[in-house]
């Protein structure tokens, strides 16, 4: 039997498994109510059966998932880029006085209210009438 075959059939067994005892647990612990909802219908036996079904395709799944991705072979080699330094220098910047139109302008992108005449923030917006 090919190798990939015999992991993906033991990764759904022990899913399936997992499957069981987390179905078993739900049941003993009584979660949500679940065991009284799963006896006491007479289609429980349908409830626990598709728990176990969907719950076992999910962490089979999860498990061969698993089972891949331990297959990858670690990187041979030095990897990570350059170990070279980094050397940080401060650049000059011309900084020049914001213009009366922008100050003006920039309340209305932040959507902040102003008296027309003061140009102090409004406390409360007035309804017009």
């Amino acid at each position: 039997m090919p190798k990939l075959i015999k992991l993906y059939i033991t990764s759904v067994a022990f899913g399936f498994g997992l499957s069981a005892a987390f179905l078993a647990l739900l049941l003993w612990q009584d979660i949500a109510g679940i065991r009284h909802l799963i006896f006491s219908s007479d289609l429980g036996y349908v409830a626990a059966a598709m728990m176990f079904v969907m719950n076992g395709a999910v962490f089979a799944g999860v498990q061969f998932a698993i089972a891949v991705m331990r297959l990858a072979e670690d990187p041979e080699g030095p990897s990570g880029g350059s170990r070279a330094p980094v050397t940080l220098r401060p650049i000059p910047v011309e900084v020049t006085p914001l213009r009366r139109v922008f100050c003006r302008l920039l309340p209305l992108f932040l959507a902040i209210p102003v008296a027309a005449q003061s140009g102090r923030p409004v406390s409360g917006l007035r309804r017009s009438r």
